[in-house]
């Protein structure tokens, strides 16, 4: 019997089943951080755009999160500075998905598949996935399946204008009381113009900085603080929504189709063939 979509957010909110080890990708050339399960081969994986001055610290318990549910998440270390380069943001996350499935990962030789990868981020860092997916579609590598973003911001050039070109599914966690980046003009713009399936949820009672984790001080810039219901929902979805479009799995589908207590959808578009 299928599960309800209240019983899959419920199973989605925990760890996964798999260990979690945690690496550095500097030791493969880029600066930042990389989780993965204890073992594996032909692994999902995603990279991960930090938010503006958000350090990737911030996002641990997500990445370790889709990590123990058998996705390597990865996330970049780059362009932290109060004037950071979104194209080479793009870049940088394109370049990480390159590193972690030409190297091996873990003592035991974890392997990444090359056709199971996705993007994903927050703020700046959501846009700049959005960037980087249009130039994994315009340059063909790598191939990239799903974009999932959480109160995504615009950025230079704009993420709506290369949302227009991106053809996989997208996901984006628009946040009710975000006064850094109001989902008008930004989530709702991206998905608005999204060129591909795409599904907007609005997370209530939630901010610009809900989804990070722990205290930094960019804090005291920034409208917002760490949320715990919204740090579980992200979790939740972008876990199911990684799980159906990378790995196949048609089981947690009825939790992407469904409204949940505050993160309902608010647009869910097919575009025609």
């Amino acid at each position: 019997m299928a599960s309800k979509p209240k019983q899959l957010l419920a199973e989605l909110s925990h760890p996964g089943p798999h260990d979690v080890l945690r690496g550095n990708l500097a030791l493969v050339g880029l600066p930042g951080v990389v989780f993965t399960p204890r073992s594996g081969l032909g692994l999902p994986a995603i990279a991960f755009g930090h938010g503006w001055l958000q350090p990737t610290g911030s996002y641990r318990h997500l990445l370790r999160h889709l990590a123990s549910w058998g996705i390597v998440a990865a996330a970049p270390a780059t362009q932290r500075g109060p004037l950071p380069s979104h194209r080479l943001l793009a870049g940088d996350l394109l370049t990480t998905l390159e590193l972690i499935t030409t190297v091996r990962l873990g003592p035991d030789g974890i392997s990444v598949d090359p056709a199971k990868l996705g993007l994903a981020g927050h703020s700046t860092g959501g846009g700049s996935a959005v960037l980087a997916a249009q130039a994994a579609e315009n340059d063909e590598r790598p191939e990239i399946r799903a974009v999932a973003t959480i109160t995504p911001a615009q950025t230079l050039p704009p993420a709506t204008v290369s949302a227009r070109s991106v053809t996989v599914p997208g996901l984006h966690l628009a946040a009710s009381e975000d006064l850094v980046a109001p989902p008008v003009g930004h989530a709702e713009a991206i998905a608005d113009a999204w060129g591909g399936p795409v599904q907007l949820r609005k997370l209530g009672k939630s901010s610009h900085l809900g989804v990070t984790e722990g205290r930094h001080w960019s804090q005291l810039l920034l409208h917002g603080k760490p949320h715990r219901g919204t740090q579980q929902l992200a979790r939740a979805l972008f876990t199911a929504f990684f799980l159906t479009h990378l790995t196949g799995t048609t089981k947690y589908q009825p939790l992407l189709d469904a409204d949940v207590k505050r993160a309902p959808i608010e647009l869910q578009d097919e575009p025609a063939a």
